[in-house]
């Protein structure tokens, strides 16, 4: 070992020992990078709590979405049924309408016709110049009254036909609305509701299972035909096209457990399908329909 030893003569260097302001740094700094950490780790929990809300919101504001569709579905059904009545209506008044203008213009041309001739009378003086005119004038008034006549005979005519027309309207509306009230309290959604809809004895029930055809062929369910268009497993709803004597009914984004009624045969019979179950290219579910069929009719049986 070699020690050290200052020269003779020459100065002693002392050991530099670090100031203590360089402990102070290095403890903000630590508590600085702690603070950041900290700061850094509450955002991030924040924020995850944010998105998290944000998520159910969102999945409830669909749900709210998809109600909303449905109610409008349903509107655009009602609508549809009565427009064509509605088209009828409005066809029966354009041609009330047009009688009218008709009515008027034949008062107008007869006015026309009266100052032309009292025109004429005004400049011949003689008493058989007078006579013709005036026997002109009375054929001029005879035909138009009769055509008027004629006019308002057709204008009677038509007025009956757009209160009869109104008066079918009334009742289309009446029977739609009753089949969107009806029965709705009386669904099973499941086969042991189905069971004890059953046992109450009041509707016949049947039952069916149907898959998406390949070639747009129906399927028999009791005195009705079915087939489906579409399938939505994921939001459980579906498309079905309803075969009822010769009139098809179509139905659009319809809802598991959601009661589709129509109206079947000249005496109304009220029908029901509540699909329980929506798979990809199948539904399964039940036909409901009344078992009295002339207790049930909803339009009088007239005598023959």
């Amino acid at each position: 070992m070699f020690s050290l030893k200052p020269k003779e003569g020459g100065s002693t260097h002392t050991p530099v020992t670090p100031p203590e302001n360089t402990n102070l740094l290095k403890g903000g700094i630590i508590l600085a990078l702690i603070l950041i950490l900290g700061v850094g780790y509450n955002a991030y929990s924040t924020r995850s709590t944010l998105e998290g809300r944000i998520a159910v919101l969102e999945k409830q504001l669909a749900g709210q979405v998809d109600e909303v569709k449905t109610l409008k579905q349903r509107d655009v059904d009602i609508s549809a049924d009565i427009g064509l009545v509605t088209k009828k209506v409005g066809l029966t008044a354009q041609e009330l309408d047009a009688s009218r203008k008709y009515a008027e213009r034949l008062k107008a041309d007869q006015e026309k016709a009266r100052e032309q001739l009292a025109s004429e009378l005004a400049t011949k003086a003689s008493s058989s110049d007078v006579a013709a005119v005036s026997t002109k004038v009375t054929e001029v008034q005879q035909g138009t009254d009769t055509k008027i006549g004629a006019v308002s005979g057709e204008v009677k005519t038509v007025s009956a036909n757009l209160d009869a027309t109104k008066k079918d309207l009334a009742d289309s509306r009446r029977e739609i609305t009753d089949v969107k009230t009806t029965l709705s309290a009386q669904i099973a959604r499941n086969s042991t509701e189905l069971n004890d809809l059953r046992k109450k004895g009041e509707r016949d029930y049947f039952e069916f299972d149907i898959s998406k055809p390949k070639k747009n062929e129906l399927s028999r369910v009791a005195d009705i035909q079915l087939q489906l268009r579409r399938t939505d497993p994921k939001k459980a709803k579906y498309d079905m096209l309803i075969q009822v004597d010769d009139s098809r009914l179509e139905k659009k984004d319809r809802t598991a457990n959601e009661p589709v009624q129509f109206l079947v045969g000249k005496d109304k019979l009220r029908y029901e399908i509540v699909v329980n179950y929506v798979d990809k290219d199948r539904i399964r579910g039940y036909l409901s329909a009344p078992k009295d069929k002339a207790l049930a009719a909803e339009r009088p049986v007239k005598p023959e």
